[in-house]
């Protein structure tokens, strides 16, 4: 009998991806390990401003995709990475079916700015089931309720496992909500990613 409990994969169109202590180094390891054709890629790292710029360049540099630091009226790219400015608050909006992002100043939710859960919940309502939310490792529960809002709006939802996490604290708040459809060891997360974009 067939699983009914996975969904159908529908064309993923965009990835959204949060983190935080230890994110850094998560993130290096899963983005470089993706290689096109991928959806543009949205990501929420908890870091001060200009040390934001310094991650994307360095990114940019290890990736076989693009990355950059978002500029609020960005349009988004497949094979494009686009790091949160440190500081701003960034969303998407689909306006006729391009994704548009917005970074900017804001209050800060969860005591952080940029927030995963700003990020998350326009994904949800901008993109829903054409998108694939990831949550790695951080310390607190930014992005839980947002990554629960996606999948409950269709979206595929990955989040890292504990074993590999240096602070499991966000993909353990996500996970125990029931936003989290899988957990996955950060080594094998790319491969993931790349599984879901790209169904057999």
């Amino acid at each position: 009998m067939p699983n009914t409990n996975i969904p159908a994969t529908k064309e993923i169109k965009l990835i959204a991806i949060a983190a935080s202590t230890g994110g850094t180094e998560a993130l290096t390891q899963v983005l470089t390990r993706l290689r096109p054709p991928m959806p543009g890629i949205v990501v929420v790292q908890h870091i001060p401003a200009y040390f934001s710029k310094l991650f994307a360049k360095r990114l940019d540099n290890d990736c076989v995709l693009t990355a950059t630091e978002a500029v609020n009226g960005d349009v988004v790219q497949p094979d494009h990475i686009y790091i949160a400015p440190g500081g701003k608050h960034m969303t998407v909006k689909n306006i006729n079916g391009r994704l548009h992002l917005n970074c900017k100043a804001g209050l800060p939710v969860h005591s952080v700015c940029p927030a995963a859960d700003v990020l998350f919940n326009t994904v949800a309502s901008e993109i829903g089931s054409n998108a694939l939310g990831v949550i790695l490792t951080g310390m607190g529960h930014d992005g839980a309720t947002g990554l629960l809002n996606m999948r409950q709006h269709g979206s595929r939802t990955l989040g890292q496992d504990e074993a590999s996490c240096v602070v499991y604290g966000m993909p353990k708040s996500a996970f125990e909500l029931g936003a989290v459809e899988k957990q996955v060891p950060l080594a094998d997360m790319a491969t993931a990613i790349t599984e879901l974009v790209h169904p057999a």
